[in-house]
């Protein structure tokens, strides 16, 4: 519980995605998010939270996850975005570059 608010409160984008091992539209997000991992490495960070994990069963009630997938993506503790269900990794690409587009404007 610790470490996951120290990830989210960090000036890093993070992208939490909440899965369950029996989910069949989890398992064939995880090629996406694995690549849009690697490919987005150093724009955001991403970690994987699995909802049946018991030591994660707080942080499933806090962010009201109903539905696996669910994406996150987080930037000091806010919720910058959230989707549930299945996405490309050109979505994906695409809501990272609008957020960030979004901040620098925020930021200036």
């Amino acid at each position: 519980m610790q470490d996951f608010d120290k990830i989210i409160w960090r000036d890093a984008l993070t992208l939490i995605d909440f899965f369950a091992t029996w989910c069949g539209p989890c398992r064939m997000m995880h090629p996406v998010i694995d690549k849009f991992k690697e490919e987005m490495k150093g724009r955001v960070d991403v970690y994987k939270i699995d909802v049946d994990d018991r030591r994660m069963h707080d942080m499933v009630k806090r962010y009201n996850i109903a539905s696996v997938p669910t994406f996150i993506l987080f930037r000091r503790g806010e919720v910058l975005w959230r989707r549930s269900g299945m996405m490309s990794h050109a979505d994906l690409v695409a809501i990272l570059e609008k957020i960030e587009k979004t901040e620098r404007i925020e930021q200036s």
